[in-house]
This record gives C-alpha cells, sequence and structure tokens, in this order.
C-alpha cells in the first residue's frame, strides 16, 4: 500500500490504500518504514533533498487498521513499541526538510505521523482529535506530548473526554500545525513548498531541524540555544551552499544550492 516516487530532487511518498482510509497494519509500517530508508539512501546519494508524505483518496490516514483485531489477545506493545515508534523516529531524523499534505481523517498513528514531519500542511477539511474513547483505549502516537504542548492540559483532556474531532482550520489556529489550505489546493501547495526546499541549502536546512529538535527535547532556555546556533553556524560556513549564498548576495544573483 505504500509508493515512493522520486523526481526533481522531491521523494514522494503516498499512503494508498483509500478503501480502507488509509489505515496501517503492521505490514504498512514496515513498507512506510522501508519507503523512508529508501528515500534516506537516495539523499545520501544525492539524488533527494526533500520527502513528501500524503494519502491517497478522501483521508491521509485513520489510524492503526484494527479489522479482525482482537482486544483481548492484541499485542500493542509489539504494534506500538516494536514498530510504530522506530519508525516515527526513523521519520523525524530523515535527513532533509519533510512535508505532509492531510486530508479528512488524521487520527492514531496518522496522527503520529504528522508529528513526525517537519511541516506539515492540512486541508481545512482535515479531522483530527482523539476518538479512542469509543474504543475503551486511549489517545496514542504521541496525541498526548503534541495536544499537551499545543493546546494546553484542558483542551487536550476536553478532546480525550468527548471524542470530539477539530477541523483542519481549528488545527492550524490552535497551533498545531503549519498551514491549513483548501482541500482542492492542498497537494499543489504542498508540492511546490517540497520542490522550493528541495533547491535550497539542505545543510543549513538540517542544521536548523537538529535545533529545533533540541530545544523541544532538552527544553533549553536562551542562552543554551545561542551556544548550539552559533556552533551550528559555524559549522556551516565551511559548506560549498555558505559560499555559493555569500557570493550570489554579493553578485546580487539568484544562488544555486547543491546541497553541499
Amino acid at each position: 500500500m505504500i509508493e515512493l516516487s522520486i523526481a526533481d530532487g522531491v521523494a514522494e511518498i503516498v499512503l494508498n490504500a483509500p478503501e480502507k482510509l488509509n489505515s496501517l497494519t503492521e505490514a504498512g509500517l514496515g513498507e512506510l518504514g522501508a519507503a523512508y530508508d529508501d528515500a534516506a539512501a537516495a539523499v545520501s546519494a544525492g539524488t533527494v533533498r526533500a520527502l513528501l508524505l500524503r494519502g491517497e483518496g478522501r483521508a491521509f490516514c485513520a489510524g492503526r487498521d484494527i479489522a479482525g483485531v482482537d482486544g483481548a489477545t492484541d499485542d500493542v506493545s509489539g504494534y506500538l513499541d516494536g514498530l510504530l515508534a522506530p519508525l516515527m523516529k526513523t521519520m523525524s531524523d530523515f535527513p532533509a526538510p519533510t512535508f505532509a499534505a492531510a486530508q479528512g481523517a488524521c487520527l492514531g498513528v496518522g496522527l503520529g505521523l504528522l508529528v513526525a514531519t517537519d511541516v506539515v500542511y492540512v486541508a481545512d477539511n482535515a479531522k483530527i482529535g482523539s476518538p479512542f474513547a469509543n474504543l475503551g483505549a486511549t489517545l496514542d502516537s504521541g496525541g498526548h506530548w503534541l495536544f499537551t504542548e499545543r493546546l494546553g492540559t484542558h483542551r487536550t483532556l476536553d478532546l480525550i473526554y468527548t471524542a470530539e474531532l477539530i477541523s483542519g482550520t481549528e488545527a492550524v489556529a490552535s497551533g498545531l500545525f503549519s498551514r491549513a489550505r483548501p482541500a482542492e489546493e492542498l497537494l499543489d501547495f504542498t508540492r511546490a513548498a517540497a520542490a522550493k526546499a528541495a533547491n535550497g541549502p539542505t545543510q543549513a536546512f538540517n542544521a536548523s531541524k537538529t535545533l529545533v529538535a533540541q530545544i523541544r527535547d532538552r527544553r533549553l532556555g536562551l542562552w543554551d540555544a545561542v551556544v548550539l546556533e552559533n556552533a551550528a553556524q559555524a559549522g556551516l560556513s565551511a559548506t560549498a551552499d555558505y559560499a555559493e549564498g555569500f557570493a550570489a548576495f554579493t553578485a546580487k544573483r539568484k544562488p544555486g544550492f547543491t546541497g553541499r
């Protein structure tokens, strides 16, 4: 159900099981991880400098495929700890900018895939929240962190207790994701952003990606972050793209970044 294509420096990964709203089985998670590994290898080979993740059909990803799962014998840890968490880490550590275009249902595992993506654009008709109360389960896939960090404790528990879903427009207004677009414009908009990033200074983007993750995960203060920024900038000053950027500025021309 996972498709990977590469063109013009952008790897596009598609969840392609629209008949089941792109919900993911254990095998699907494995396929998705393999696609990210292949795309990362293409980064190393110099043929990929950005990645776009999307879902085919009317939903991005409705979560785990629980058809046929027996709640009494379900191997929850095997799915979440053994498969999903390592996949989310692989996605988060991808060595180039990543983008997601998310429409319709973005729930459970689908929400986790968005948590692990650098930049998330959602359709105004996206559906986001925690429907797990209807299953006797709780929000997973990093959802508690995302909601508490961005929405606060009261709104987070309100969404969990009520199992109500919010729209993409409300999610962006609440600070959950980057931007909301009309559904019919979402994919073109996201592809344009990924294409632009693929022509940018990849190492500089990766430095910012690392800094943002450190600030988030280590809860860094201003001056600790400044120390890391200064070190990152010093490292970038030795790259070809750094020299090209300054030369282009002096010559009043558009820079031609190569990702090196």
